[in-house]
């Protein structure tokens, strides 16, 4: 249907249909609409043909939530506002999905760190290296991203994971990160930068109690699967 939604039969645009017959009606073009707002009169797009646009460049929901601002605002027809507003409504979704960890939490399973992970990096398309900081009775005390792209061990040097444990006088830290593939099964550069990682941690005292590799359905536990 062409032209802006104002100009739709009422119980034919997003709101109203919302309001009527409950969220669950929408699809994901229309639900997208009522984020973005607007359309583009420039180009005679209505906020739902913009939502349709997303969703075709992008595939999925779960893709467009992994998407870069910048690669959303190649979209014909969005810009930095709608932009922003798309990500912050897909985060605010992920949150929900989420139990999160906090600090001064006491760390007791991996599981209890995939929970945390799970959303904000399943769909991601490049890999973040975290650590989890930890004091000595297992109690988090901070989170630190160490790098962002493919690991290598120039990339995950034991001085940008170690330096932070010091200053926060940390007893142990847990490793984790994700496989933009999906599939959580350790690759070989991942063993050797843990083994590297823990040998390190033994010089320093500070003990590495796990690696936690983030996939799309699951993960893998370096301790649980005797790999630590």
């Amino acid at each position: 249907m062409s032209g802006g939604i104002k100009h739709w039969p009422k119980d034919e645009r997003p709101r109203e249909k919302l309001t009527r017959q409950g969220a669950e009606s929408l699809t994901e073009a229309e639900l997208l609409a009522l984020i973005i707002r607007t359309g583009n009169p420039a180009t005679k797009q209505s906020a739902v043909d913009i939502g349709r646009s997303l969703l075709q460049e992008f595939g999925s929901l779960r893709a467009l939530a992994g998407a870069t601002t910048a690669e959303i605002c190649r979209v014909k027809g969005t810009g930095p506002a709608k932009a922003a507003a798309i990500k912050a409504s897909l985060e605010i979704a992920a949150r929900l999905n989420t139990d999160r960890l906090s600090n001064g939490e006491r760390f007791t399973s991996p599981e209890q760190v995939y929970r945390h992970y799970h959303y904000s990096l399943r769909d991601r398309r490049k890999e973040y290296f975290l650590a989890l900081l930890l004091d000595g009775k297992n109690r988090i005390l901070k989170e630190v991203r160490i790098s962002e792209g493919s690991l290598n061990q120039s990339i995950v040097h034991p001085r940008e994971v170690f330096s932070p444990a010091v200053r926060e006088s940390a007893a142990a830290i847990i490793l984790v990160h994700n496989h933009p593939s999906g599939d959580p099964t350790p690759s070989r550069e991942d063993r050797e930068i843990t083994r590297r990682l823990k040998d390190a941690g033994e010089l320093m005292g500070v003990r590495v109690l796990d690696h936690i590799i983030i996939g799309d359905e699951g993960f893998v536990s370096f301790t649980a699967q005797g790999l630590l």
